[in-house]
C-alpha cells in the first residue's frame, strides 16, 4: 500500500512510522479568488494554440551584437529625457536608488552642476521619465538611461528586430545602484569617451557576436546569466579583444578597457538581458496567450506584462530580497527589489537556471539542494523547455521557459528571481544580493484581464484596448 499526502506532515509522519510508503505531494489550492477566472481561461479555445505559438516564437529567436552607439542615436532620446527600469513611475513615488540614478544621469548630461541640484529639476516636471521597456530597452537595477550613454545593440538576424542595453559599470558604488558620487561620474564619462567608442570600433570590425551562442555555453560553465556572468564575460572578451587591439585606438586605452571588462564579472549581464527581451518581445500581442513576456521593477512597483494583454502592466508592491549583505549593511538598509534584470528569469535563465550555477548560492544565501529544487519547481509554472539552454547536472534538461499565468495562479508557485540589493537611500549603492519573488497579486490581476478578454471573444465583442 502507498499513501499520498499533501499539506502538513502530521499524517505523513504517522503513516510512515507504521512502515507504509508515503508520497508527499507539495499541492496547494489555487490562489484565492481565481477559481472562476481560471475556469474561463482554461476553456478559452484560443489559449492552447496561442501559447504554443508564443513559446515557439520565443525559442525561435537568436540574438547577435551588431553595434554599440549612444542612446541619443539608437533610441532617439533627447535632452531632458530619461529611461528607467520597471513599470511607469513618477518622481514623487520613485525609490531612493532610482532617484540617485536619475540625479547622477542629470549631472552626466550637464543639466545640473551637482547631482543634489537635480531634485529641483525632477520636481519641476521639466524632465520626462519613461520605462526602458517602452523603447525596446532593458536596464539593470535603476536602469537609468540618458542620451549620451552608450548602448549595446542586439539584433535577431531572421527579423531584423533590435533591443538595447547600457554598458555595465561594475559592482558597488555605481549609478545603477543609485550612487552619484564624483568617482561614479568620472567612470561614466570614461565609459562614454573611451570604452563606448572602442567597443563600437571592435564590434563593427568583427563578425557580429553570437550572444545566444555564448549564453548556451556559459550555462554549461557555471553561469546562470543573472548574478553570475563570469564565463560569458570572458567569452565576449575573447571575441572582441583582437578587434579592440587592431582598432587603432590608443594602446593605453585598449589596455584599460580590457582590464575593466575582464575584471567585471557582470559585464555580460547587459548582453544577456537584451537577448532575453529580444526573444520575449517576439511573443507580444498573441491573442489568447497566457505567457508572461516581461517582469520588471522600479524599486516601488513590480510589474508584469503578458503576451495576450498587449502593453498593459499588472503591478503590485516590490518585495524585499532575502540574501546576504555587504560589510555592515543589513535588512534595514536595503531598498525593495528594483531593475529590468528579471527579464532573464522571464526567459528561463537566472533564478530559473539556478541548478546550473551552484557557485552562485553563496552569493545569494542559498544551498546547492535549494538550487536544484528551484529549477525543478520552475518547470511546474512554465509552458515548456529551451532545448538550446540546458543544465548538465539535470542530465542536460532544457531550462524552464514561458511563465504561464494560469499555472502560477493554479499552483501558487511564484517565479524565483536572483537579484542584487540597492541601498534604500539615494547615493549609497549596492548593499547585498539575494533571492526574491514577485508580489503574488500581479498574477490574479493578469488572469482576470485574460478572462475578461476570453469572455469578450466568446461573446463576439472586439477587445477593449487599455
Amino acid at each position: 500500500m502507498r499513501v499520498v499526502t499533501a499539506g502538513a506532515d502530521l499524517l505523513a509522519d504517522a503513516v510512515a512510522a507504521q512502515a507504509v510508503d508515503v508520497d508527499r505531494v507539495d499541492w496547494r489550492p489555487p490562489m484565492p479568488g481565481t477559481e472562476d477566472d481560471l475556469a474561463t481561461v482554461a476553456a478559452d479555445p484560443a489559449r492552447p494554440a496561442a501559447n504554443e505559438r508564443a513559446l515557439a516564437a520565443v525559442l525561435g529567436v537568436t540574438a547577435r551584437l551588431v553595434d554599440v552607439a549612444p542612446a541619443a542615436e539608437v533610441l532617439g532620446l533627447g535632452r531632458g529625457e530619461f529611461l528607467h527600469a520597471g513599470p511607469p513611475i513618477t518622481w514623487d513615488r520613485a525609490s531612493g536608488p532610482l532617484r540617485g540614478g536619475l540625479m547622477a544621469g542629470a549631472a552626466l548630461e550637464g543639466l545640473v552642476e551637482d547631482p543634489e541640484d537635480a531634485v529641483a529639476l525632477f520636481e519641476s516636471g521639466d524632465a520626462s521619465l519613461e520605462p526602458c521597456h517602452h523603447r525596446g530597452t532593458v536596464g539593470p537595477m535603476a536602469g537609468v538611461v540618458t542620451p549620451s550613454m552608450w548602448m549595446f545593440v542586439l539584433e535577431d538576424p531572421a527579423t531584423g528586430r533590435r533591443t538595447h542595453c547600457s554598458l555595465n559599470e561594475g559592482l558597488g558604488k555605481v549609478l545603477r545602484y543609485g550612487a552619484y558620487s564624483p568617482d561614479v561620474l568620472t567612470r561614466l564619462r570614461w565609459m562614454g569617451d573611451v570604452l563606448g567608442p572602442l567597443l563600437r570600433a571592435a564590434v563593427r570590425a568583427a563578425e557580429p557576436v553570437d550572444v545566444t551562442g555564448i549564453l548556451t555555453q556559459m550555462l554549461q560553465m557555471g553561469d546562470e546569466a543573472h548574478n553570475r556572468n563570469r564565463a560569458g564575460t570572458l567569452m565576449l572578451l575573447r571575441d572582441l579583444a583582437p578587434a579592440m587591439i587592431a582598432s587603432g585606438h590608443d594602446p593605453a586605452d585598449v589596455a584599460e578597457a580590457v582590464r575593466f571588462v575582464g575584471a567585471n564579472d557582470h559585464f555580460f549581464l547587459n548582453l544577456a538581458m537584451p537577448a532575453c527581451k529580444l526573444a520575449l518581445d517576439a511573443a507580444r500581442g498573441i491573442e489568447g496567450s497566457t505567457m508572461v513576456v516581461a517582469m520588471a521593477r522600479n524599486g516601488t512597483d513590480f510589474g508584469i506584462q503578458v503576451a495576450g494583454t498587449g502593453e498593459e502592466w499588472f503591478t503590485g508592491p516590490a518585495q524585499l530580497a532575502d540574501g546576504l549583505f555587504l560589510g555592515d549593511y543589513g535588512p534595514d538598509d536595503a531598498n525593495p527589489d528594483i531593475g529590468d534584470s528579471a527579464i532573464t528569469e522571464t526567459a528561463g535563465i537566472g533564478g530559473f537556471a539556478m541548478a546550473t550555477a551552484p557557485a552562485i548560492v553563496r552569493l545569494v544565501g542559498g544551498t546547492v539542494p535549494d538550487a536544484l529544487a528551484t529549477t525543478r519547481r520552475m518547470h511546474e509554472i512554465t509552458l515548456g523547455e529551451n532545448p538550446r539552454w540546458t543544465v548538465p547536472v539535470l542530465d542536460f534538461q532544457g531550462t524552464p521557459t514561458g511563465i504561464d499565468v494560469t499555472r502560477v495562479c493554479r499552483t501558487g508557485i511564484l517565479p524565483q528571481i536572483n537579484t542584487g540589493m540597492a541601498g534604500r537611500v539615494a547615493g549609497v549603492g549596492q548593499v547585498g544580493a539575494g533571492l526574491v519573488t514577485p508580489p503574488a497579486e500581479v498574477f490574479p490581476a493578469a488572469l482576470a484581464r485574460l478572462a475578461e478578454l476570453a469572455r469578450g471573444r466568446a461573446a463576439g465583442r472586439p477587445p477593449e484596448r487599455r
